[in-house]
């Protein structure tokens, strides 16, 4: 049912005719004329009555701000996300909701120059969702994507240009972009913690937002015209290695059925989940930090008190751990043995991971205890492969054994779900983008967003048309892959899947086209050490 109400001439009756059609249409959409020609569309959920807004020259609406939780703050603090409180009339949805506190990247910085135009707004309070449909009725049953972002676990945000989701919305499916709790406030495990919880485990608060926000979407994506029961989860980054804690999880069993990681497949960068007790004694020290001995006391702080020192918060490695509940050690054996439960993946990496992320003092002391620290009994060997004298060579071999472990992470979750048959799309991402140092930071860690998500605009480089081309093309890989699990479509370069005979990937760039991967003793290291890690959790 469509519904409009010219501006000038809203009459009581006319508001008595819409509010009845509302309650009687429950979940179907409708649209009100709004100010400067936008559209505001109206839909039931179960807090109450949203409006979103249409720009006139988009077939997209948005629905920003969308509470799916309680606010995460004072009694709730590092507790699992409770429902949202409902609302009574109309709540507008035109305005992103609060981020979680972090430090944003510093002013001029790389990153900050990419993705983080303007500093938005930070609290507690943070557990918002924003949805982009291309829907006109509650009907349709459209595709899901729903967006985890990255930022090393204690950075990031739904809202950000680059993760608007009109334009992929606008190729037939619905778009969903999360907050969630963020470094202390999403991964602190603490004894005291563990032992007020039912499930007598800490941590992991931001597994269990994302788990909250997929059940959102289970119980109220129909009202913008998606369906349930086709919801593919996708992420970045940090985004990707908490999506694939979720592929372990029960806790998440069912609430979607694809996952699109990218540059963040385990063992990347020797990235694995702690194990609780070891996060224990870490929240116990960060409590120390702060002067406190209890949680309770750790409640009382300010939010910004819990940061403190940037130095010191980064050093503390929030993230992920095995916790027993959400993730187990028998997940993890399963999942590295191809025994658990797989799904359709579309995975992939880019040339140049690590240009971005190496700080340019890298020094060959640091390499060196860095190389000793992680590898162990297996660091000379690393040695080998990536040798170096001096502290510029030591520069280079930090940025390329990161990469490769990157690509190798990729390379190995194909071959973990080949397995058990199901289909899986390998990519490795190598357009040097234009601008800004090309020839050094060529294909960097996060850089084909801007292209999957159609949003070149967000970024100021000088792009060409071969950017516009390219990102036309990866959206509509990634869009094809949300709707049916495969990629292709029409006018598209063919993408097979791996299969570990031919071991074939698309090579995303300029001239999309599938390329066979060499074989390569830096990524057989990685492959071998992600492997003799995963053993340790028997």
């Amino acid at each position: 049912m469509l519904v409009r109400i010219g501006t000038s001439k809203i009459t009581i009756k006319t508001m008595f005719i819409l509010v009845v059609g509302l309650l009687y249409y429950g979940y179907s959409m409708h649209y009100v004329e709004a100010e400067n020609s936008h559209f505001s569309k109206v839909v039931k959920i179960e807090s109450g009555f949203l409006s979103g807004v249409t720009e006139p020259d988009s077939k997209a609406t948005v629905f920003k701000g969308i509470p799916y939780a309680a606010p995460p703050v004072g009694y709730l603090r590092w507790r699992p996300p409770q429902a949202p409180a409902p609302w009574k009339g109309v709540r507008k949805a035109d305005e992103f909701g609060p981020i979680c506190p972090q430090f944003p990247p510093p002013k001029g910085s790389f990153y900050q120059l990419e993705y983080y135009p303007e500093e938005e707004k930070q609290s507690e309070d943070c557990l918002y969702l924003n949805v982009w449909t291309p829907a006109e009725t509650s009907d349709e049953k459209r595709p899901v994507m729903v967006w985890i972002h990255g930022g090393g676990f204690v950075q990031g945000q739904g809202s950000l240009p680059s993760f608007n989701g009109s334009e992929l919305a606008k190729k037939g499916i619905v778009v969903v972009t999360i907050n969630y709790r963020l470094g202390v406030f999403g991964y602190l495990a603490h004894s005291e913690l563990s032992r007020e919880a039912d499930s007598n485990t800490s941590g992991n608060y931001a597994l269990l937002d994302q788990i909250c926000a997929l059940k959102w979407v289970q119980n109220n994506i129909e009202a913008f015209g998606g369906d349930p029961d086709n919801v593919t989860l996708a992420g970045q980054s940090a985004g990707s290695f908490n999506i694939q804690y979720l592929m372990l999880s029960d806790l998440a069993k069912g609430l979607f059925n694809k996952a699109i990681l990218e540059s963040g497949g385990m063992g990347a960068n020797y990235r694995f989940p702690k194990e609780l007790s070891v996060s224990e004694q870490s929240g116990v020290q960060y409590a120390s930090m702060h002067g406190v001995k209890s949680i309770e006391e750790l409640r009382r702080m300010p939010a910004e008190d819990l940061l403190g020192n940037m130095a010191d918060y980064l050093k503390m490695g929030f993230a992920p751990i095995v916790d027993g509940k959400i993730i187990s050690n028998e997940m993890i054996q399963h999942f590295a043995e191809g025994n658990k439960d797989t799904i359709p993946l579309l995975i992939g990496f880019n040339a140049n991971e690590a240009t971005s992320l190496v700080p340019d003092h890298f020094s060959l002391n640091d390499f060196k205890k860095e190389g000793e620290y992680r590898y162990g009994n297996k660091a000379n060997r690393f040695f080998e492969l990536y040798p170096c004298e001096t502290d510029e060579q030591s520069l280079q071999a930090k940025i390329d054994s990161t990469t490769d472990s990157y690509a190798a992470a990729a390379y190995y979750l194909a071959r973990l779900n080949e397995k058990n048959y199901k289909k899986t799309y390998l990519y490795c991402f190598n357009r040097k983008l234009p601008g800004r140092n090309s020839a050094y930071y060529g294909a960097f860690h996060s850089s084909e967003i801007e292209y999957i998500f159609q949003t070149l605009k967000s970024t100021e480089r000088p792009w060409e048309n071969v950017d516009q081309e390219l990102s036309d093309v990866m959206s509509s890989y990634w869009v094809n892959f949300v709707k049916t699990g495969n990629p292709n479509g029409k006018k598209l370069p063919f993408w097979g899947h791996y299969d570990k005979q031919q071991e074939l990937f698309m090579a995303l760039g300029p001239h999309p086209e599938m390329q066979k991967m060499a074989e390569d003793d830096k990524l057989n290291y990685f492959i071998d050490v992600i492997e003799e890690k995963l053993d340790e959790y028997k």
